[in-house]
């Protein structure tokens, strides 16, 4: 503690990092805060560049709408302004060698509307029959956390899981509905799962009730790879990058941290700490002094993906795209996973530079980790191929950029929220301590937020029981 300010380490400059270090500096001046950051950035998966020209997200491009951490936080940090809705958001699935409409009253890839199904013809008509017998099939128990695939097939068939399911949860979260958790990922059918024999019944009633008005995604003009700058700035955090936080340990007083090379080390005391960094590196940060948070840490898996952005003139489509992209599912056998049309989605891209077509492809699920170690022009061949078979484009792109991301996406296999109420259980007896990430409670911009919200209260409850400085802040942390 330096006079009557305490001192508190961020490990990691992702956007739940630079969230808990902004919602920290809500707490008044009684609080000082460093961000450690290994990376030469901050940001994590949020990031842009210039492809062409235009300024294109090269990580997640757009947050949900519809839950307001993400969107609350870009206003306060001064880019309302900014904030741009997507021009169309209607998508296909490449199913049976075509491009097919995404069935209307979808739940995750789980149909609600058997003629809307239908219509889309991304079933075969023996998939397509199988989905009613969902509601004379007895029902389905479901009393501890299952994976997505078993319990959508156990009601509606294999088709609906290959076809429809997995390419949904591989958009999300590259990985496989055979691991995943239902309660996890689909909390909404695994909460209808526990009450309704129907799966059918179940998605609808989700797909029609009440939802807030408005488009379920929204983005920056700038990119969504603007916000964390904008985040770090208001935080008056001091922002470090290049440094690697390889230890922590509890002192008498609060917290030491030792970074740097191990030749010459840099030795950092903290009142307090959040670590905001991806599981594996969690875990190894809090091997020493909480073991069990860090054994359950070491186990969550992470999946890798590359983008691979391309920008063609418009005059190289005989007809140029007209939805927001289209998903593949695996049983395709495609190399690309998906494909966003992102000057159609988004159109502010689209005023950048009229004449131009800017998609992105996204490459790579869980298990396809040799694909990922082709070099950058044959993943740039690859996405090449991929449009000119599915989208019809000739010739070459005007500019391409391929961004890997390797280690990225955290699993949530079954099991998963036990393993992370697990984990702060463990975390909970050390005093001035606090984790937050996309490790936790959901991949997106805002529920990382949400995260890096409720690790600053912990913090904050601990520096100041009175509330002396952070009562002010009651409506951001404890909202």
């Amino acid at each position: 503690m330096e006079g009557n300010r305490c001192h508190v380490v961020v490990v990691g400059g992702g956007i739940a990092g630079l969230a808990a270090a902004w919602y920290l500096r809500q707490g008044g001046e009684g609080v000082r805060v460093t961000v450690l950051d290994g990376a030469r950035r901050i940001g994590g998966k949020l990031f842009a560049s210039e492809v062409a020209g235009v300024q294109v997200d090269a990580g997640a491009e757009a947050m949900l709408a519809r839950r307001p951490e993400g969107k609350a936080l870009a206003e306060a940090v001064g880019l309302g302004g900014e904030l741009r809705d997507p021009g169309t958001t209607r998508a296909s699935i490449l199913s049976r060698g075509a491009l097919r409409a995404m069935p209307a009253g979808q739940v995750m890839g789980v149909p609600s509307d058997l003629a809307a199904l239908a219509r889309s013809g991304v079933l075969s008509p023996v998939g397509l029959a199988r989905v009613p017998m969902d509601r004379i099939l007895p029902a389905t128990l479901v009393t501890t956390d299952v994976s997505v695939a078993a319990y959508v097939r156990a009601r509606m068939g294999e088709e609906v899981v290959e076809r429809l399911v997995e390419p949904m949860l591989g958009g999300v979260y590259a990985g496989r509905a055979e691991r995943l958790s239902l309660e996890a990922t689909m909390p909404a059918v695994a909460a209808a799962a526990r009450s309704e024999r129907s799966l059918l019944t179940a998605a609808r009633e989700i797909a029609t009730a009440p939802k807030q008005k408005g488009p379920i995604f929204t983005t920056l003009r700038g990119g969504m790879g603007s916000l964390p700058a904008a985040v770090a700035e208001a935080s008056g955090a001091e922002i470090r990058t290049g440094v690697t936080v390889r230890e922590l340990r509890r002192t008498e007083g609060g917290w030491r941290l030792v970074t740097g090379p191990v030749p010459e080390p840099e030795v950092i005391e903290a009142d307090a700490v959040i670590v905001a960094v991806p599981a594996p590196a969690a875990s190894r940060l809090l091997a020493a002094e909480v073991p069990g948070a860090a054994a359950e840490l070491s186990r969550i898996e992470y999946a890798s993906m590359a983008v691979v952005t391309l920008a063609y003139s418009r005059d190289a489509f005989p007809e140029p795209p007209t939805g927001s992209g289209y998903l593949v599912p695996p049983v395709e056998r495609r190399a690309v996973k998906a494909a966003t049309f992102s000057s159609v989605k988004w159109p502010h891209l689209a005023e950048a530079d009229p004449g131009l077509v800017v998609l992105r492809c996204s490459i790579g699920r869980l298990g396809e980790e040799a694909l990922l170690q082709r070099d950058d022009a044959e993943l740039v061949a690859l996405a090449v191929k991929e449009m000119a078979e599915v989208a019809g484009a000739r010739g070459l792109p005007r500019d391409s950029r391929v961004t890997r991301w390797g280690g990225s996406l955290p699993q949530y296999d079954v099991g998963h929220l036990d393993r992370v109420a697990r984990v702060r259980a463990a975390v909970a007896p050390h005093p001035g301590l606090a984790v937050c990430g996309a490790a936790y409670d959901g991949l997106g911009v805002p529920a990382c937020v949400a995260t890096a919200r409720t690790a600053a209260a912990r913090i904050l409850d601990h520096l100041d029981p009175a509330g002396q400085w952070h009562r002010k802040a009651d409506s951001l942390t404890k909202g």
